[in-house]
């Protein structure tokens, strides 16, 4: 029995899939195939019930997950403990983050994770908020930084911080942008008349807007539909329409200065910002440290930008 073939069975169970397995263990698919099949054939068991929507596991299959889990953690400890006798924590740590934080928060927290983690790998990644939940059950993340995610019982989460949405508006307005209904207090309702630059799903802001303002059986005025944050902002910068962001975001941009903000209320869309790792998989200590490390360094720089 081997520890790729441990680990190939592990994510195909967790995952339900031999494509997304062979995908988040970057390896090809028919040798992912072959490790599992040589495990069932060491063992004398069917671990898997393969069907053409994916795959189910079996009685011995559950009980081989467990132990399977135990195995992969225990190898993850002992990496990290014989780096702790060269008197520092190690092991690989990889983290995801939202595209409206990745620029606020990649350089503090990089030099925040090198100073004190200095044998530790650090990965960041980029990526939307139900995108990266993904990345957390397939275990090609270890934690992420999440706008508004659904309770699940195999996550488990932190609150790092509450903010509200307004509407960011450039200073360099056209009449299509039909400045009369903006002022300093924006109601929910009015961004029915506004046109909006907002990005199109999955993407947590995007389905806060939708979600409240059904609420007030309306819905948003989307003009321009643009994944990019600096292309919306951009964009918002000429004046071709409003964007709808935590006020926070605008330190992604260059100039800061090119744009006004105005407050939403009746109702406020209020956002949270969740620190978040798979429940499935105990924590190292490395993985610990890093995520201390996280949550001072996210809620220091929100703080300093609020």
């Amino acid at each position: 029995m081997e520890l790729k073939q441990i680990e190939s069975f592990v994510r195909v169970a967790e995952l339900g899939s031999f494509t997304k397995a062979a995908q988040a263990l970057n390896i090809p698919q028919p040798l992912l195939s072959r490790h599992v099949r040589q495990l069932e054939v060491e063992l004398h068991q069917n671990l898997l019930m393969r069907n053409g929507r994916g795959v189910t596991v079996t009685e011995a299959g559950l009980v081989m997950l467990e132990h399977g889990r135990g195995i992969l953690h225990q190898v993850t400890v002992a990496q990290e403990e014989l780096g702790s006798v060269r008197g520092a924590l190690a092991g690989r740590v990889s983290i995801g983050l939202p595209p409206s934080l990745s620029k606020l928060v990649t350089v503090p927290l990089t030099m925040s994770f090198r100073q004190a983690l200095p044998h530790a790998q650090l990965s960041l990644t980029e990526g939307f908020s139900v995108l990266m939940v993904e990345s957390l059950r397939a275990g090609r993340l270890d934690m992420a930084v999440l706008y508004n995610p659904a309770p699940s019982p195999d996550l488990e989460m932190q609150v790092l911080h509450e903010d509200t949405l307004v509407v960011i508006a450039g200073k360099k307005r056209q009449p299509l942008t039909n400045t009369a209904l903006l002022k300093n207090v924006v109601q929910l309702a009015d961004l029915a008349k506004l046109p909006l630059i907002a990005p199109s799903g999955p993407n947590a802001f995007r389905l806060l807007i939708d979600t409240e303002m059904q609420r007030l059986n309306c819905k948003p005025n989307i003009v321009l539909e643009i994944d990019g944050l600096n292309a919306i902002l951009e964009l918002t910068k000429e004046g071709l329409g409003y964007a709808v962001l935590p006020a926070y975001t605008l330190s992604n941009f260059a100039s800061p200065q090119d744009f006004t903000t105005h407050r939403i209320e009746k109702p406020k869309l209020r956002s949270q910002l969740m620190l978040v790792w798979s429940a499935r998989r105990p924590m190292t200590a490395t993985h610990k440290a890093a995520m201390q490390l996280t949550h001072d360094v996210v809620s220091q720089a929100l703080q300093a930008n609020s």
